[in-house]
């Protein structure tokens, strides 16, 4: 393969100083710096010129810890930019700089001359380049400016058009942890011997499909004609359908209200084998969520809810039910309908028996929950606009939004779903430096029906593999995978191995062809 007949020339530090040797040199060595987020021609043009200065050319990028300055950047993770650049002919070494600026590796390597373009000399040195400078007279190194006549920004590529490459991020991530597809598989066929205790609040999601009729002409109302009704058990009844369906041996409590509801809800979770432990209160409904859809479209939601905090004899009973069960993981999936609020969560936090796997999904999408609430957890998933919720924060970048969601929930696992951008997963491991400390899966959604309930597959599938291998690459994977298949579907339909192992053969047919 052509992949890896260039992979030599991505190198160490240390590996290009024993091969190039100390300055002065015989041969002439000259270093280009910069992100290389997707290669363009300014790129091309900007490293032939470099090339013809000297004998080696020597590719230094940034790493993905250190790239800050758009959303959603790097496009292309560090390992597949270093392999971009390696693939050119003109380039003989490339490394990748754990630091955020090039000053300490220029001290390190010595290079003859370092290449930089033409617009960080127009109109004077900038700042950073004046410290770039400094070392390089340190030693008798010297500046090279590239000529500036064609320049194109690799950010507004990417935002124009960004390149479909998430096969090609998906092999360098599990190529860099060791994780093969077959890993993946083997990782779904030990699901059977799990336990997981879910507890939270159960939504019974309904769809009524209308037909339009058309418009009253005395109001602005429009009328529509009743087609059917389908009631599809959600929230986090739906999580523990997902763990089932994936194999794992799940027990489920929450809260119904007296009503016909809770019938529907209790025979479908019977017949999809969950042990379902309910608490009934009279006082309330089953939470019911009524989507209208006309056309594809929905025209209005009703909502009948009572958003109550449960009463202590409730939470007593909840805190019974998780003391009586042994299991492998409890997982807290809170929608504020009820069993988590300020008063109760502590409790329900403590009462978690010792040594179990903890996981926590508070979603906010009509209520105010928090997933900072959860504190220590093992394993947090919430999506972007609940991270920005917990934070108070709409201006940081997506890297260092979950970053900061990490450091502050004091998590050990944390993935943080960005819709149809896939996701990021930060993780706290004593063999992973803080460099490789987080990484990011694409999508693997190819037509999207429903994207409502994908995050709960992504909860139940990731959650499942950190209990079987403790392994935040193939959790993030399978649980990417499981999203994208539940969301190529309308309603809460529980995701089945089978599903996942016909996109794992997808992707390996796909990564083996790219």
């Amino acid at each position: 393969m052509i992949e890896t007949a260039v992979k030599h020339k991505i190198v160490t530090v240390e590996q290009l100083c024993a091969i190039i040797g100390p300055h002065p040199r015989e041969k002439k060595v000259i270093m280009c710096h910069g992100t290389f987020d997707v290669v363009h021609p300014g790129h091309v043009r900007h490293l032939f010129y470099a090339r013809d200065k000297a004998d080696i050319l020597v590719a230094s990028l940034t790493c993905d810890a250190h790239i800050h300055k758009a959303n959603f950047r790097p496009y292309v993770p560090e390992n597949l930019r270093a392999l971009n650049l390696a693939a050119l002919e003109v380039v003989d070494y490339v490394i990748i700089d754990s630091d955020p600026t090039p000053l300490r590796n220029l001290g390190i390597i010595q290079p003859d001359f370092f290449a930089k373009g033409y617009e960080y000399v127009d109109g004077g040195l900038h700042p950073r380049t004046r410290e770039e400078q400094k070392v390089l007279e340190s030693y008798g190194g010297e500046f090279i400016f590239t000529p500036g006549d064609i320049v194109y920004s690799s950010s507004a590529l990417i935002e124009m058009a960004p390149p479909s490459i998430g096969v090609e991020k998906l092999v360098t991530v599990m190529a860099a942890e060791n994780v093969t597809f077959g890993d993946l598989r083997k990782t779904l066929a030990g699901f059977a011997k799990t336990r997981v205790h879910v507890v939270g609040d159960t939504i019974v999601d309904s769809h009524t499909h209308c037909t339009l009729i058309g418009g009253n002409t005395k109001t602005p109302t429009f009328s529509v004609r009743h087609e059917q009704r389908v009631d599809y058990t959600g929230g986090a009844a739906v999580v523990a359908k997902h763990l089932k369906a994936a194999g794992a041996q799940v027990v489920f409590s929450t809260v119904l209200g007296e009503d016909p509801l809770k019938d529907t809800v209790l025979k479908d979770l019977t017949s999809a084998g969950v042990e379902c432990r309910p608490v009934f209160d009279a006082t309330r409904p089953t939470t019911n969520k009524n989507a209208f859809i006309a056309n594809g479209y929905r025209l209005l939601k009703v909502d009948t809810v009572d958003n109550r905090a449960i009463s202590e004899k409730i939470l007593g009973r909840l805190l019974a039910s998780m003391a009586e069960v042994p299991v492998d993981a409890v997982v807290f999936s809170d929608f504020r309908h009820g069993i988590f609020n300020r008063q109760t969560t502590p409790a329900l936090i403590a009462g978690i028996p010792e040594g179990v796997y903890r996981v926590a999904d508070s979603q906010v999408a009509s209520r105010w929950g928090n997933i900072l609430d959860f504190k220590g957890f093992d394993l947090i998933t919430p999506n972007e606009r609940e991270a920005r919720f917990a934070l108070g924060d709409q201006d940081l970048t997506v890297r260092l939004l979950a970053y900061e969601l990490f450091r502050k929930a004091e998590c050990r696992t944390l993935i943080l779903k960005l819709s149809e951008r896939g996701l990021i997963t930060y993780r706290q491991r004593p063999d992973v430096d803080d460099v490789r400390s987080f990484f990011t899966v694409d999508s693997f959604a190819q037509q999207v029906a429903d994207a409502v309930g994908s995050g709960d597959a992504l909860l139940a599938y990731a959650t499942l593999a950190m209990i079987t291998t403790r392994n935040e690459v193939i959790a993030s994977i399978l649980g990417s995978i499981a999203a994208a298949i539940e969301c190529e579907h309308d309603g809460n339909i529980p995701v089945h191995p089978d599903a996942v192992l016909e996109r794992i053969d997808q992707l390996e047919r796909r990564a083996n062809y790219a």
